[in-house]
Parts: C-alpha cells; sequence; structure tokens
C-alpha cells in the first residue's frame, strides 16, 4: 500500500511510448490515479483486490484543450487572436471607409435641415465635387487608429471567454457563441469604440460646415478634450454599449451557427476562405438588420449637435417625434453594403493570419 502512489515511467526516443521499458535512456514521470483492480485465479476461482492500475492524471480541461489542439478547428490562443484580429482590422477599413463615411453623412443629414443629400449616389457626387476622391477618406485616420485595437480586442476577448467553453474537438455551443460575441462587443465599446466613434463623427461632422475646425486627427482629440473635456470622447456610451454588444453577439451567434452546419459531424473539415466570406458577409446583414436603430442612436449622440438630447433615450424619444420610425433605418442600405464586406473580409483574414500564425508561433 505504501506504493500506491508513486509516479510511473514512460519511456521516449527510439523505445516508443511504453512502460519501464528494458533498454531506453530516456524516461518521462507522470503523477498517478491508481483505482482497484480485481485478480482472479483459476475458472470460478477467489479474487483479490490488493492491486491497482495506474491511471495517468488529465485535468478535464486540458484533455479538451489538448484534443482540440490535435482535430478540429484549433483553439486559437488570446495573444495570437489579438495580433490577428488586428491585422484583419486595419487592413479591411482601409478597403470599406468609403462606405462608412456614406453612411454617417446620411444619418446626420436630418429631415429638418432640410436635407442635402437626395440619397446615396448624390452624396457620393457633392463630396467628390467638393472635397475630391479624398473627401470620400475624411476621418480616415481616426477610424484607423481605432480599427487595429477594436478588431484586437475583439478576437481577443472572444477566444479568451470562448476557450473554455469549447469541447474536445474545440466545437462551441451557439448559445456560447453569442454570450462570448455580446461579452467581447462590451468590452471593445469601452476600450475603443466609443472614443473612435465620438471622434470619427465629429470629424465627419465638422467637414459639413462652413469653416472646419479640425486639421487632423491629433489636433482634432485635442480641440474635442480642450472644450468637452475627457467625457466629450465618451458621448453616446450607453448607445455604444447597446449597439456594439448586440452587434458582435449577434455576428459571432450567426457565424458559429453556419460553421458547426457547415462542419457537421466532421470538426477536421476545412472551411474555404469564400465560404467564409459568405458566412461573415450573412452574419454581418443579420446585425445590420438586427440593431440599425441603435447605430442611428449611437451616431446622433456623437455628432456635434448631441447637446440637444438630455440622454439616449431622450435621443431615441425625438427622432420618433420629429423624424418618425422610418428615421431609424436611415442609412441602412450604404450601411449594409459595407457591413456585409467588412465582416466578410475581417473572418477571412483573422483565419487565415491565424492559420499563418499557427506555422511561426507554437502556443499549444
Amino acid at each position: 500500500m505504501s506504493s500506491l502512489y508513486k509516479p510511473f515511467s514512460v519511456s521516449e526516443g527510439p523505445c516508443g511510448n511504453a512502460i519501464s521499458k528494458r533498454g531506453c535512456t530516456t524516461q518521462r514521470q507522470h503523477p498517478l490515479t491508481r483505482i482497484p483492480s480485481a485478480q482472479c485465479f483459476g475458472a470460478g476461482g477467489a479474487c483479490s483486490t490488493g492491486t491497482f492500475t495506474p491511471i495517468p492524471n488529465i485535468y478535464p480541461g486540458q484533455r479538451n484543450l489538448a484534443a482540440a489542439a490535435i482535430g478540429g478547428r484549433k483553439i486559437t490562443h488570446p495573444w495570437k487572436a489579438i495580433l490577428a484580429g488586428g491585422i484583419a482590422g486595419g487592413i479591411e477599413i482601409c478597403i470599406t471607409f468609403p462606405t462608412e463615411y456614406v453612411k454617417t453623412q446620411l444619418q446626420l443629414d436630418e429631415r429638418a435641415n432640410p436635407p442635402r443629400y437626395r440619397g446615396i449616389g448624390d452624396c457620393v457626387k457633392l463630396t467628390v465635387q467638393d472635397h475630391g476622391l479624398r473627401g470620400l477618406y475624411r476621418g480616415l485616420s481616426s477610424l484607423l487608429y481605432g480599427s487595429i485595437p477594436k478588431s484586437a480586442v475583439r478576437f481577443g476577448t472572444f477566444e479568451l471567454l470562448s476557450n473554455p467553453m469549447r469541447d474536445a474537438t474545440g466545437r462551441l455551443d451557439n448559445k456560447a457563441s453569442l454570450l462570448c460575441g455580446l461579452g467581447a462587443g462590451v468590452t471593445e465599446a469601452v476600450l475603443v469604440v466609443c472614443p473612435m466613434e465620438t471622434v470619427k463623427v465629429k470629424f465627419i461632422h465638422d467637414q459639413c460646415s462652413m469653416r472646419p475646425r479640425y486639421r487632423g486627427f491629433f489636433h482634432g482629440v485635442r480641440e474635442i478634450i480642450r472644450d468637452q473635456g475627457f467625457r466629450g470622447t465618451y458621448q453616446g456610451l450607453t448607445a455604444t454599449l447597446l449597439k456594439q454588444g448586440s452587434n458582435q453577439a449577434i455576428r459571432f451567434y450567426v457565424m458559429n451557427l453556419l460553421r458547426n452546419w457547415y462542419k457537421g459531424d466532421d470538426p477536421n473539415r476545412d472551411m474555404h476562405p469564400l465560404v467564409t466570406a459568405l458566412f461573415g458577409a450573412t452574419a454581418g446583414a443579420a446585425s445590420v438588420f438586427g440593431n440599425t436603430p441603435l447605430d442611428v442612436v449611437k451616431t446622433r449622440m456623437q455628432g456635434l449637435e448631441a447637446h440637444r438630447y438630455k440622454s439616449t433615450m431622450d435621443c431615441a424619444f425625438q427622432i420618433l417625434k420629429n423624424e418618425g420610425p422610418q428615421a431609424f433605418y436611415k442609412g441602412t442600405v450604404p450601411r449594409l453594403g459595407r457591413v456585409c464586406l467588412d465582416v466578410a473580409i475581417v473572418f477571412v483574414l483573422y483565419e487565415e493570419v491565424v492559420k499563418l500564425l499557427n506555422h511561426v508561433w507554437r502556443t499549444d
């Protein structure tokens, strides 16, 4: 009984993984859990329980992580997700910013002004006439500075929250993906999105004025903080939390749902980038129709005329009262095009960058 909990030896190298093979020189020690096993002598003979069978101790979470790393979708280390997400976010925003610019302009073009733009094409035409093609990229710097950390925080948080919830094959339950997406959205809203979006909206709105004040990103941030304090960069925080939380909850839920459906019972099935793009675009479209009203309220709360509203609820009430319910879906078409392209690109780039990092950065 005194030797019940002694470690046993497993041979490595030319001997293979065998227990105490003679002639092996390299051994690894493993802790044991020993369970009683019966020894019987002869047919119908008496049995003894005096011996014990060694069973290596493997923590269940370690077993799941190990199994997921062998087959199926590998569990992604959070630091790897942060790097891959940042790279994907930076490339994506350079491609899709003009559609974001048009969407924001249409949302700020309130009905009571009267409206300056008659539609998407008219907005693009007037912007190019007044400011050239570069006008469609006005405010890019503020969004670019924020897009990289935004995507990094989003994917890093999602992987951090989802890894413990995955099964032995790396599969994530759909309900768990909804909660993890919500957590990722709230985190990115507080750390990155709210100040970034506030500065972006103020930059674009400033361009509409007769005498623009902001000469660049850092100058604009400095002026905003000087005039309104640090709180000036966190206008519309409540609306941003609601928008980003629901946004990422919907996107990660739909993406995970489609991924699980596509892979079925075979977690090792590869997803072609075009399939990932299609699923990403679908997830993006679902998020647009799900929370565009919140996006409209958030944009108004972060504009230069945000002082007109007492709170997020007051902003929503005034929009409903003065412009009607259809105003909550103002800018949906340009946002739909941008978000579908945005989410498709980000998910494809993220998956491909993670695959590349797996070859050069071992985190197993």
